[in-house]
């Protein structure tokens, strides 16, 4: 396959966040999540679901150095889910990106005490899963399919690249690799071995990030492999199943093997099925692999699937995962609104996907789809004050159908302190810590701008060095500034800026002038030699937009959602009393259009003339149809992801037209 227009993103350590948006986000996750996260993950947090998860490490480290002592009891065994061991990883990984922009001697030292007890913990030929250290080591790799053990592989192979890159310390790192060859010798095609993968994927993607960094061969080897197998008959999972006698949960479901996407090879996959987090992140490996490797079928697999949750199976907001069954995709065009589970891990995830599907080839489609996520799927799963999360992120909430419904038990109407499955925070904090490798990517001699926010970024490019600074009040405002600074006189070389698909109309400056530019996939490009100085200004016009569903999607039908921008907005019943699904929308021809500094850590609100169905005059279940009376009704509209900051009651996001 043509491998010319790749590009590689931009390393955190070259771009320098300083976002009136996104900075305040991150400043939240180094100041409050990352030290909230490590007290929950050493059991700290009152009245919170207790983590066990460094428990579980000082109990391993004890089990394997008796000499050790980290005061846990012997006899009190593991607690927690069976990848309980990712959470810390994922807060490794986070609390590293967070030194490379914030030296912090005492993040560091924590982390370093970390990484000492889960070394501590590892035995002597390399294997690190306390589940199995604690309860057994006899029954390792017998349950590939749900015990979650190359799961916590990846997650920690994520974490000790972040660690390394961030401090140059290779003890975690060293640890991984050894914990690699560990699994490479009873994992893999040759006789004697299991053949076979991971049943939660991220080992694919973390693997090709080791390889990034050791350039050992065996390391994109072994991710192949894991990418290559999946779905090969026979099942591995029926076999080892039958062999291991393990219990099989989805053995009625219509899903079957496919909840793990391991039903059929991958490159025979052309709608995304199962469990949402697994999918997402097993297509992001393999977007990895055929970017690596060439591989063209593997890559239209990716631009299949791709295709199908962009255009049959995403939420307005971004969020993925139809269903609470399985936290599973469901068919497409299913996209219930209060029943969705949308959890925040599948939207971070597809995020994943979304970036590496740019850097194959970079597409205004896919980086779409990754501000889409960013702006509201993702921060929605955080409050404000980044003291607590969803797991759900629904479009529609009703608090007393969340309370007396089955159906709706698992969508809150307020953020958790923590959960017993505490996936969601620390994946938060580690994408949002690592936001600054998201926004430019490069090819040998084209630069490309994906996300708006202000930065400063470095890279050498056409052979000389060179620094753009972005200035911008993005996402409320649609003027962006971007200042070159070139060395030795200037520097040739194709710059490529994204309209987003949101976008009907812009204007472009160089200088000052207005400057044409030929648009390609989605880029504005222009290709010249950029000297000390140079300033680009992009302004995109940015009017509230009605938005309507497909006529596939039976939920939507006669609703409308309000964007301005990439920001998807919602009624909250703080602003505009209960019983919403009596609202309709009305024209927002003549809306007011206010960015408020002191509402909900600074919004722009969006308000306008509505109606609002009034009572019957007479209080009845049923009548002949009548025509509805309506009367005018202010509506006031907040970005989607800060509702449920002000206390518990009812949002929606789609409204009657």
């Amino acid at each position: 396959m043509d491998t010319s227009n790749q590009s590689t993103p931009f390393s955190i350590r070259d771009t320098a966040i300083n976002d009136s948006f996104w900075s305040p986000f991150m400043e939240r996750i180094r100041t409050k999540v990352i030290p909230y996260q490590w007290d929950a993950l050493n059991d700290r947090i009152p009245d919170a679901e207790p983590s066990y998860c460094m428990r579980n490490f000082k109990l391993a480290a004890e089990l394997t150095h008796p000499e050790l002592d980290y005061g846990v009891p012997g006899d009190i065994g593991y607690g927690g889910t069976v990848f309980q061991d990712s959470d810390i990883a994922k807060w490794i990984e986070a609390a590293s990106y967070s030194l490379v922009w914030h030296p912090d001697p005492e993040l560091e030292k924590n982390l370093d005490g970390a990484i000492d007890i889960i070394c501590d913990a590892q035995q002597k030929d390399g294997y690190l899963d306390t589940y199995y250290i604690i309860n057994g080591l006899d029954r390792r790799f017998t349950n590939l399919k749900d015990n979650h053990e190359l799961y916590c592989f990846g997650h920690f192979l994520e974490a000790a690249a972040a660690h390394y890159e961030a401090t140059g310390k290779r003890k975690l790192l060293d640890a991984l690799i050894r914990y690699a060859e560990c699994i490479s010798r009873h994992i893999g095609p040759e006789e004697g071995k299991l053949h076979g993968y991971p049943g939660h994927e991220i080992a694919e993607m973390a693997l090709i990030r080791l390889y990034g960094v050791t350039k050992d061969e065996r390391h994109l080897k072994l991710a192949r492999y894991f990418i290559d197998q999946r779905g090969q008959r026979p099942l591995y999972f029926e076999e080892e199943t039958q062999r291991n006698n393990n219990d099989f949960p989805w053995k009625d479901s219509y899903m079957q093997y496919q909840y793990y996407q391991a039903g059929k090879p991958v490159r025979d996959q052309h709608r995304a099925e199962g469990h949402a987090v697994r999918a997402v992140y097993l297509y992001a490996g393999m977007a990895d692999a055929a970017r690596l490797t060439g591989d063209k079928k593997l890559r239209d697999a990716c631009e299949t699937l791709f295709a199908n949750i962009a255009g049959k199976q995403m939420y307005i907001t971004g969020s993925i995962g139809q269903s609470a069954y399985g936290e599973s995709f469901s068919y497409d065009y299913d996209l219930p609104n209060d029943t969705v589970y949308g959890e925040t891990c599948a939207a971070i995830g597809l995020a994943f996907f979304a970036r590496r599907m740019c850097s194959i080839t970079p597409r205004s489609a896919y980086a779409d789809v990754l501000e889409k996520t960013l702006y509201n799927g993702i921060i929605s799963g955080m409050s404000l004050d980044g003291r607590a999360f969803f797991y759900v992120n629904p479009l529609e909430a009703l608090p007393e159908a969340s309370l007396k419904d089955p159906r709706m038990r698992h969508v809150k109407i307020e953020r958790q302190k923590w959960f017993a499955c505490a996936c969601c925070p620390p994946n938060l904090a580690r994408i949002i810590a690592s936001l600054g490798a998201y926004v430019h990517s490069l090819n040998v001699d084209t630069l490309y701008t994906h996300l708006y926010l202000g930065n400063e970024a470095k890279c050498t490019v056409g052979g000389k060095e060179v620094s753009l600074k972005t200035e911008t009040r993005y996402p409320w405002e649609g003027r962006i500034d971007i200042t070159f600074t070139a060395t030795s006189g200037g520097a040739f070389f194709a710059y490529g800026l994204r309209i987003p698909g949101w976008c009907r109309s812009y204007t472009l400056e160089l200088n000052g002038e207005k400057t044409a530019a030929v648009v390609q996939d989605g880029y504005a490009m222009l290709k010249r030699e950029w000297r000390d100085g140079d300033r680009l200004t992009l302004v995109f016009d940015m009017p509230v937009t009605l938005v309507e569903s497909s006529p596939h999607v039976r939920e939507n039908r006669g609703k409308a959602a309000l964007m301005r921008g990439p920001v998807v907005y919602c009624l909250e019943e703080a602003d505009n009393g209960k019983e919403l699904y009596r609202l309709r929308l009305g024209t927002p021809a003549a809306c007011s259009v206010t960015y408020e500094k002191d509402l909900l850590e600074g919004v722009t609100v969006i308000s306008f003339a509505g109606k609002r169905e009034k009572d019957w005059p007479k209080d009845e279940l049923y009548r002949p149809l009548d025509d509805p009376v309506l009367e005018d009704r202010p509506l006031r509209f907040i970005p989607y992801y800060a509702w449920a900051n002000r206390g518990p009651g009812e949002m929606t996001v789609w409204v009657n037209r």
